[in-house]
């Protein structure tokens, strides 16, 4: 039985030696379990990518309203038997559409508050908070902990301004926002709707609370 003659490297001139034939065999075993990991990572990156895409395109889309139209004012009648506090229904001009309205609690501030999102006839988006004997920490985790800017009138109540339009990069929801409190009740009315669409909203709010106390 004829034996295999030792392989020339060429490099060397020569045979190689048993313990670089092992070294050869062992760094080639390296080399392809190396292109097949690699190999696997692409391949799971491009199934992933795939699943994703099939997701975005199997989802459908529109604009902001998201074709909904919640209708908060029986939301509210819903809610109110479990709820001390008279919960505030703003009247407003036709376009405004409410996405969301809801009771929420807070278990880190334990607040529980009364909440409306609307998309304005712009598609502008606006929202009102009422948190129920709220706490400042309440008040400033819905204002997004923006620093209040300045005081005004409104429906005979003095509110406080949050208007960070122009001096912050990201100002997440809250473009602009007014706060007060009045009997229990705490008010956070604020969005990114232009400065006329939030004073609407506010204006409203006043006019209801002023009916409760009268």
């Amino acid at each position: 039985m004829s034996t295999k003659p030792p392989r020339v490297v060429a490099e060397l001139g020569r045979p190689e030696t048993a313990a670089e034939t092992a070294a050869r065999k062992a760094e080639n075993s390296r080399l392809y379990r190396s292109r097949k990991t690699i190999n696997n990572l692409v391949l799971s990156l491009l199934a992933c990518l795939a699943a994703v895409v099939i997701i975005v395109l199997a989802v459908p889309r529109g604009n902001y309203t998201a074709e909904r139209d919640v209708d908060y004012v029986q939301v509210a009648a819903d809610s109110q038997p479990s709820i001390e506090q008279t919960l505030i229904v703003p009247e407003l001009p036709d376009g405004w559409k409410a996405n969301i309205a809801e009771l929420r609690h807070s278990s880190a501030d334990d607040v529980t508050s009364w909440y409306v999102g609307w998309v304005t006839p712009e598609e502008n988006f606006a929202a009102l908070s009422q948190g129920f004997n709220a706490n400042e920490n309440w008040v400033a985790t819905q204002l997004e902990r923006s620093l209040a800017t300045g005081t005004e009138q409104i429906g005979g109540f003095t509110w406080t301004v949050y208007d960070h339009r122009d001096s912050r990069d990201d100002t997440g929801n809250v473009d602009y926002a007014l706060t007060t409190v009045a009997q229990d009740s705490s008010y956070v009315v604020y969005g990114t709707a232009p400065l006329e669409d939030i004073h609407l909203l506010a204006q409203s709010v006043a006019d209801h609370i002023a009916q409760q106390e009268g």
